[in-house]
């Protein structure tokens, strides 16, 4: 496979099932911390064992772009896990303040229709732009989460609903559970990027997480990158942490080469 370098460092490679690229660049560390000191602290103890680190609501509300940017400088690439959901020209306004920061990836709520994700794509598509995800089912909800807020379908059945949707209306990839992205690298092809949080190592405590896989699973099934949080961010060494995830993610990517 031909390797092409797409925005701020991501590789063409990631869009395809497992293959040659690096597990490191298979893997972004959620930095779920309330101010920028202590996510710097964190990044600091992981050694450079990761290329991409995610920058959620909480953090980014408290720190602004000036994050975005520190990290950046210290060669990172930055995932920023906004979840854009509102009216169309409100939503391309906030991709086009984002984009300024340098940020690699940045979500949106499939949930906001095609023309709201059409506007954010349009929005991005400029140099240096980032490449958009959108949500489809939060990895929290189950079927009975779901039912309560009127939707019937089951998680499965929504999230490819919505993940065509998104698609369609030139959306770069999906963020998705381990349970769907089998089914999604089918229906989407080998292009789509196809982005896997509620990540738990065997033996991790699952949190409030309801879909969950390990690194493995989730790499075998066609992820294209994995999210963790509190496996690598609460371990007593969250570099050692990371590189064993990193060792699971070679496991796979070496008997697809």
């Amino acid at each position: 496979m031909t390797k092409s370098v797409l925005h701020d460092g991501l590789s063409s490679d990631l869009v395809s099932p497992p293959g040659a690229q690096e597990a490191k660049d298979r893997l972004t560390v959620a930095l779920d911390f309330p101010s920028a000191a202590e996510a710097l602290k964190l990044v600091d103890r992981l050694e450079g064992a990761c290329q991409w680190l995610k920058v959620g609501m909480e953090l980014y509300y408290a720190a602004g772009n000036g994050l975005v940017e520190a990290l950046r400088g210290r060669g990172y690439s930055v995932f920023l896990d906004l979840k854009l959901h509102d009216i169309p020209n409100t939503v391309a306004g906030a991709v086009r303040s984002v984009t300024r920061a340098g940020a690699g990836l940045l979500t949106v709520h499939a949930g906001g229709g095609a023309a709201m994700m059409r506007a954010a794509a349009e929005a991005a598509n400029v140099p240096g732009g980032p490449r958009l995800l959108a949500v489809t089912v939060l990895t929290s909800m189950d079927a009975e989460e779901l039912a309560g807020v009127g939707v019937a379908a089951s998680p499965g059945n929504q999230v490819l609903l919505l993940a065509r949707l998104a698609k369609a209306a030139g959306i770069d990839g999906m963020v998705c559970s381990a349970g769907e992205v089998e089914a999604l690298r089918k229906v989407m092809g080998p292009e789509t990027m196809l982005v896997v949080p509620g990540i738990r190592p065997v033996g991790s405590d699952i949190g409030d997480q309801r879909r969950v896989a390990t690194p493995e699973v989730a790499i075998a099934r066609g992820a294209s990158m994995l999210v963790v949080g509190r496996p690598i961010t609460k371990a007593a060494d969250p570099g050692a942490a990371a590189r064993a995830i990193l060792k699971e993610i070679g496991r796979v990517v070496a008997t697809t080469d």
